[in-house]
Order: structure tokens, then C-alpha cells, then sequence
């Protein structure tokens, strides 16, 4: 595939500059750590639900998930369908409870419930959770990037690692919430372009893109059938459960929003704003995919291109000689899934014409930043809260917090970077993100309902759930390295799922007995 023209490079500079420049202009605004963590809480809840909305469509959902439908289907859409569940929910409980505490911390209340240990603990985890999720983002967007400008994926990942990491240095919260509504809206429409274009160019028409489609089983949401050990449509929907319950419950990033909204309205209108609109945008992602495998199987000599595009990457990763005879085994083991990352960006950089795809290619990358920016902030906002002033005494002062809360930030910027150079040789980067986050955010959830729902749960037996919930995580999560008899029969979907069970069940039970033998 030839790099893009140089119009839509110079499309995408632009773009990225102002970007940066509007972060650097957003700087002026922020004269205390406050206006840098939650904007002063004076913004309209509308403004903050595109920034939710944002902060779920990353590059993983723009690249990733037509590659997933192009490779397999709708089943990963099912994640999706939870959200409306989750939104209730948080807007029943988890808005309320955040904005009466009045503290911009998630985590701050855990150490009143169960002392310093589960403060500490939830921190560490978020932290490893916003590492996983700043490097498959980067990674995932620099996939496209490399392959669309021909630089090379490690020069791509540490120039956007640069650029996210500027603006949002300088400009803190209000930065990351104004420009992820301009960069949901260029999303938007990018989608909507290339859904269109896919369906105008297709040589069959409309019809005969759809009849493929349908044909390959492209449009179904999977098995229906109560099995635990497959991505089942059951598994994927109890999986968003547990993950959406997380973002919305205990998710830093999240609960910093909720003080952004000007009143506790807004507030709630904000988490119903990101979560429907996610909904349709996402079947409109899955759509593309789809669309995608019709179009390429109409045009066999482009899916070629392709093929030998992935073919040459896998045997570079692997560090085995590009020859005609290894690129000719390779090919011909392909699977559908093993090049799907690839066909979104390809498509840009062939058939579009030239202006659009630099377009796209801002799109793109708009997706990442509106998420990545999130997790920076979020992360020099606890590094602040929970650690520094909590442990070091430091930063009390508002020109220490905000020196803190920026070199933070860097910080955080630079290790996710690291992280993205680290997963370069991942085939999914929807699985690898699915996968890290679910290690993480299990102990999490589990010891924030434990101290929400029960009130009888004592710190004993929230420290015995958090340990043992751990244990099985890890056993889950690292299943290949046992014997297969001693092997989690799971699927990795729902690591999360029986993570929390286990730290909830566990921490109730404990302390039911403890109170019982008193």
C-alpha cells in the first residue's frame, strides 16, 4: 500500500496542531488544581456526554471493531447493549453518591470504609488500568497511522504519545472535555462517510453488499446458547455489565466528570448522553466492518494487497526472512481476523480521494486523543489526591498541586507511550485491550460494591475478598501457563465477572462471620 498523498499528511498536521494549540489555549484557564481536575464544575452536562461518549470511542473502536466484524461479527456489539443498564444505574446511585462527597478522588472514600489499604489499593489498580489502556490506544491508532503516512509504527506511536500529551498538560480538564467534543463530532462524521462510501462503491450496490454479508454470518450477535467457556452472546453482555458498572462505579476518569457538570442535573444528563449515543455509533462501527468484508470479497485482487500487507508484518514480528515462499505459507494459513486491524486503514488510503482520507486519517486520530487525554488527566489527578498529598504531604498548596498535577501528567504520558512500543506484535488490539483491562478492573469493582451495598462488611473481610479475588484473577488471566487440568474453564470475558463475585461473596461471608462470632 503507498503512503497517501502529501495533502492529506498536511490534512492531518493541521488537525493535530490545533489540537495542540487549543489545549495551549486552554491554559490560561486553569488557575488552580480545581479549574485543572473538574473546570470548576461550571460546564453543561451536553458538553460532558460527548466527552464520555469520546472517552469510549478510542482507535480501538475505529480501527478495531470493523476489523473484529470483518474478521468474525457483531458479537463484540453486545457490549454495547449493557450501557443503558449501567448508565440507570449510575445515575440512580453512582452520580448521587459521588457528587454529595464533594471529592474529586474515586478512591477517597474507600480508605473511610475499609482504612489506607483499600485507598491504596484501588489506586495502584487504576493506575495499571490507565497503563493498559493508554498503550493499546496509542498502538491502536499508530497501526493505522504507519500504514496510511508509511512511517514506521514506533516513530507514529511516540509522535501522538507527544502531541496528547501537550495539550493536555497544558490545558488539564477543561482541555480534554472541549476538544473530545470536537473530536466526537469529526469521528462522526468521518464514520458516516466512509459507511456511505462503502455502500456507494460497493460493485454490487447496496443489496448485494448486504446479501454477502449476511451470507458470511457477518450481522450475528453470536451463540445464544449458556455456555461460559465461548464469547457467547450471554458472556459478552455480563462481561459490559461488569466492565460498564466499573467505568461509570470506580472508573477515575468517569467520577472526575461528574464534578466537571455544573449541577447534579447535568451531571446525570451527561452519563445518559455518552451511553446512548454510544449505542447506534457503535452498530455503525460493526456496520463498517461488515460492509468492509463485502466490499473486499467483491474485489478480490485489493483483499490480496491486504493479505500480503499482514503476511509481511507477521513475519517481520516473528523475525523469520521475508521471502516469496514464506509469504506464500503465510497467506495461505490466513484467517479473516488475522489481517481485519488492517482493512479499515487500507481502505482510507486506496479508495478515497485525496483530502478525504486526510480527513479520516484526523478522525483516527481524534479517536485516540478524546481517550487517551482522559486517562492522563484522570491518572495526575489521583497521583495528586491519593498519593502525593496523602502519603508524601505535598502539593497542599495550589502552585504545588498544579506542578504536581502537571509533571504528572507527563509522566503518565511517557509511560503509556512506553507501553504502546511495548504491544507492538499484537494481533487484536480489541482482544489485547479487553484482555489487560480485565485483569485490572475486577478487584476494583468488587471492593467498591462491598463497601456500597453492605453495610456490615468490615475491613478483615474486605482485605480476605481483595486477596483471594486476586488469586483467582491471576488464575484466570494466566490459564495458558498451567497444566490443562488446573486450567480456568472461562472464557476471558469473565475474568472481571468472577473476580468481583469472588471479592463481594467473599468479603460478605467473612464478615457475616466475624459479627456472627462476637
Amino acid at each position: 500500500m503507498q503512503p497517501l498523498p502529501t495533502i492529506d499528511i498536511a490534512v492531518l498536521a493541521v488537525y493535530l496542531a490545533a489540537v495542540v494549540g487549543l489545549g495551549i489555549w486552554f491554559a490560561r484557564s486553569n488557575r488552580s488544581a480545581k479549574d485543572f481536575m473538574a473546570a470548576g464544575g461550571s460546564l453543561p452536562g451536553w458538553a460532558v456526554g460527548l466527552s464520555i461518549f469520546g472517552t469510549y470511542l478510542s482507535s480501538n473502536t475505529f480501527i478495531g471493531v470493523p476489523g473484529k466484524a470483518y474478521g468474525d461479527n457483531w458479537n463484540g456489539f453486545v457490549f454495547s447493549l449493557s450501557l443503558p443498564l449501567a448508565a440507570w444505574v449510575a445515575v440512580k446511585w453512582f452520580v448521587p453518591f459521588y457528587r454529595k462527597s464533594g471529592e474529586i478522588s474515586a478512591y477517597h472514600h474507600l480508605e473511610k470504609r475499609f482504612g489506607p489499604w483499600a485507598r491504596t489499593y484501588a489506586l495502584v489498580c487504576y493506575l495499571l488500568t490507565q497503563l493498559a489502556r493508554v498503550g493499546t490506544i496509542l498502538f491502536g491508532v499508530s497501526l493505522g497511522l504507519s500504514a496510511l503516512t508509511g512511517w514506521s509504527l514506533p516513530v507514529v506511536i511516540i509522535v501522538s504519545g507527544i502531541a496528547v500529551t501537550a495539550y493536555t498538560l497544558f490545558g488539564g480538564i477543561l482541555a480534554v472535555i472541549w476538544t473530545d467534543v470536537i473530536q466526537s463530532i469529526v469521528l462522526l462524521i468521518g464514520a458516516v462517510a466512509i459507511a456511505v462510501m462503502l455502500l456507494v462503491n460497493h460493485p454490487e450496490g447496496a443489496a448485494g453488499a448486504f446479501q454477502t454479508a449476511s451470507e458470511a454470518d457477518k450481522f450475528s450477535l453470536g451463540s445464544f446458547s449458556i455456555d461460559f467457556t465461548q464469547s457467547t452472546f450471554w458472556v459478552v453482555l455480563i462481561y459490559g455489565i461488569f466492565i460498564n458498572l466499573n467505568n461509570f462505579g470506580i472508573d477515575q476518569s468517569f467520577v472526575q466528570r461528574y464534578h466537571t457538570a455544573r449541577d447534579d442535573q447535568a451531571a446525570a444528563r451527561s452519563v445518559w448522553t455518552g451511553a446512548l449515543l454510544y449505542v447506534p455509533v457503535a452498530a455503525l462501527f460493526f456496520f463498517i466492518g461488515s460492509m468492509l468484508f463485502s466490499f473486499y470479497e467483491a474485489k478480490p485482487n485489493l483483499r490480496e494487497q491486504v493479505q500480503t500487507q499482514a503476511a509481511k508484518a507477521a513475519l517481520i514480528d516473528k523475525g523469520k526472512e521475508v521471502t516469496s515462499g514464506t509469504l506464500k505459507n503465510t497467506i495461505a494459513k490466513q484467517k479473516h481476523k488475522d489481517y481485519g486491524d488492517k482493512i479499515l486503514p487500507h481502505f482510507i488510503a486506496t479508495q478515497l480521494p485525496t483530502g478525504v482520507a486526510g480527513l479520516l486519517m484526523a478522525a483516527i486520530f481524534a479517536a485516540a486523543m478524546s481517550s487517551i487525554d482522559t486517562s492522563l488527566n484522570s491518572s495526575a489527578t489521583v497521583t495528586l489526591k491519593d498519593f502525593t498529598q496523602r502519603y508524601l504531604k505535598r502539593g497542599e498548596d495550589e502552585e504545588g498541586a498544579l506542578k504536581i498535577l502537571r509533571r504528572a501528567t507527563l509522566v503518565w504520558g511517557m509511560l503509556g507511550t512506553g507501553v504502546a512500543l511495548a504491544m507492538i506484535g499484537q494481533k487484536s488490539l480489541l482482544d489485547s485491550w479487553w484482555k489487560l483491562s480485565g485483569i485490572f478492573a475486577g478487584g476494583m469493582l468488587g471492593l467498591f460494591l462491598l463497601g456500597l451495598i453492605s453495610r456490615k462488611a468490615d475491613n478483615a473481610g474486605a482485605l480476605t475478598g481483595v486477596i483471594l479475588g486476586v488469586l483467582v484473577i491471576c488464575w484466570m488471566t494466566f490459564a495458558d501457563y498451567f497444566p490443562e487440568e488446573l486450567r480456568s474453564p472461562f472464557h476471558a470475558h469473565m475474568i472481571i465477572v468472577v473476580g468481583t463475585l469472588t471479592i463481594f461473596l467473599t468479603g460478605i461471608g467473612i464478615s457475616h462471620l466475624r459479627s456472627s462470632g462476637r
